[in-house]
Order: C-alpha cells, then structure tokens, then sequence
C-alpha cells in the first residue's frame, strides 16, 4: 500500500481520530494565549498604533550599531518599552525607527536630550510621532466589536442557507479556531500587533468563512452517497484558492520591506496554513459526524 493510499484510507475511515488533532491546536493555542495574559496583562502584543506611545524616526548613521543603541536607551529607561528598528529603502537602510511607550511631552524631550547624546540630532534629522493611548484602546475595542457582529452574521447567513444548526457552529469555531490559533503563533513570533495586522486578522475571517461555504454548500445539498467525491472536489477547488494566496502571500514576505505589510502578510500566511486544516480536518470531520447521526436516525 502506497504513502498516498495510506493517507487517504486514514482521511476516509479514522476522520474522528483525526479530530484529535485540530481540537489540540485549539486547546494550545487557548493556552499559550492565557499564559501571555497572566504574564503582560494583554492577550497580545501591541504595537504603538495600539496602545498608545510615539515614534522617534531618525537617520541613518553608519557608526551607529541598532543593537546597541537599543540596548542603551532601554538601559537609561527601563519602563519605556523601547523597540528599534532599521529603515530601509531599495534594500538600503535609510534611518531608525524607535517605538517607545514614552507620550508625555516632557518625557520624550529627556528621551531626545539621551539620544542627542549618541546620535547626531540635528535639525531636519529626525521626526516625531505621538499616539494617545485612548485611541489606540477605542480602536481596538471597536475592532473586538466588529469581530463579534462578524461571527453572529455569519452564523445566521449559514443557518439561513442550510437550515441546520451544526454546520452553522461548525463554521464559527472554524472561523473561531483559525483567529485564535493565528493570534497564538504570532505571540510567539515575538511581533507586536499594528492596526494594518487587525485588519489582516479580519481578512483572515473572510477567507476562513469563504472556504467553509464552498465545503459545506458542495456536501450538505448532495445526498451521502457522494459525500467523499464533494468532499475532494471540495479540496480541489479550496486548496488551489488557497495556495494561490500562499504564494502571493510569500513572495510579499521576501521581497517587500514595509513593515505595516509584512506583518499583514505573516499574519495571512499564518491564517491560511492554520486554515488548512481546520478547513479539511475540523469542519468535514464535524460535517460528516453529523450528518452519518442524521442518516441513522
């Protein structure tokens, strides 16, 4: 028996051993979640778009190590939360980006007056951006609300379609599943969260939801007989919209240097693999659960 034959024997006959999996991602996923919590007080790590600081944007100096420099302002002011990064344009460094959680005026003015101290200061030579914590916070709440308007419309559009309770719940812990599990990989990556990465999060919600329509509206209108060949035809089609995305996706990652869309792009690429598998694990194994109890009754 081959490699392949063997799989699909598994895929086919063991759907329910093979629930296993997904469930303990989620489980994982939940976990480390909580644990950040219990440790930062924040489900995540949050950028200076969303919680609120300012952005010191200097230029480059080829004398300056980024390492050392960030190691010396978090060493003059250990609460700060100093974040530094190198700018770059053509594949050139072109100045520092320094993230802080500094806003009060007073207190950027001696940031400044310590950098000036390291780095040449010169007027025109750098930039300064403040972000009011509030509206980091109320935009995020917004976006929280907007995730849960999300869920319950997309519940009822699904239970609407198909008039059945099951595959409706199946598609939001998908969806659940999918936000979740991404959420925690991206913890560990160590990134800090942005409002470009909240709106890939919330495209993450439509390409989740649209694969699930397209497996559940190919099973759940055939009768049992052919569930297996809707089911492939069903990956056929969702796995080339996906790896297409993939690919996309990917290349973004290699070759373009903004930030705000390298981070939309982790966090897509994340989504979709985690995507993979709940998509043609989690969601067929409930949907064929379900409807061989249907069958029987």
């Amino acid at each position: 028996m081959s490699l392949l034959t063997r799989i699909k024997h598994v895929y086919e006959h063991q759907y329910k051993r093979l629930l296993i999996f997904p469930f303990l991602l989620l489980i994982l996923a939940i976990a480390q979640i909580a644990v950040q919590y219990s440790v930062t007080g924040d489900f995540v790590h949050k950028g200076v778009s969303l919680r609120g600081g300012s952005t010191i944007t200097i230029d480059y100096h080829e004398s300056v190590s980024p390492l050392v420099l960030e190691a010396e302002l978090q060493q003059e002011f250990p609460e700060a939360d100093i974040s530094l990064r190198t700018l770059t344009s053509t594949g050139r460094p072109i100045g520092y980006s320094i993230e802080s959680n500094i806003q009060d005026k007073e207190d950027i003015n001696n940031f400044l007056k310590v950098l000036g101290t390291k780095v040449s200061l010169k007027e025109g030579t750098h930039s300064i951006e403040v972000i009011d914590s509030s509206l980091g916070s109320s935009f995020f709440l917004e976006t929280g609300l907007a995730l849960l308007i999300a869920f319950l419309l997309m519940a009822m559009v699904v239970f609407i379609y198909f008039r059945m309770l099951v595959p409706s719940l199946s598609v939001i812990l998908v969806a659940f599943s999918d936000i979740v599990t991404t959420l925690a990989i991206f913890n560990l990556t160590g990134s800090k969260l942005s409002t470009g990465g909240v709106a890939a999060f919330l495209m993450l919600v439509g390409y989740s939801v649209d694969t699930e329509m397209l497996l559940n509206s190919k099973v759940l209108k055939q009768p049992q007989s052919v569930f297996m060949k809707q089911i492939y035809g069903a990956i056929g089609t969702g796995m080339t919209m996906t790896l297409t995305v993939l690919v996309a996706v990917f290349v973004a990652l290699i070759f373009v240097n903004n930030d705000l869309v390298r981070q939309i792009m982790l966090i897509l690429f994340i989504g979709l693999l985690v995507d993979m598998v709940n998509s043609w694990i989690l969601n067929v194994g409930i949907l064929r659960w379900h409807l061989e109890k249907k069958e029987k009754k």
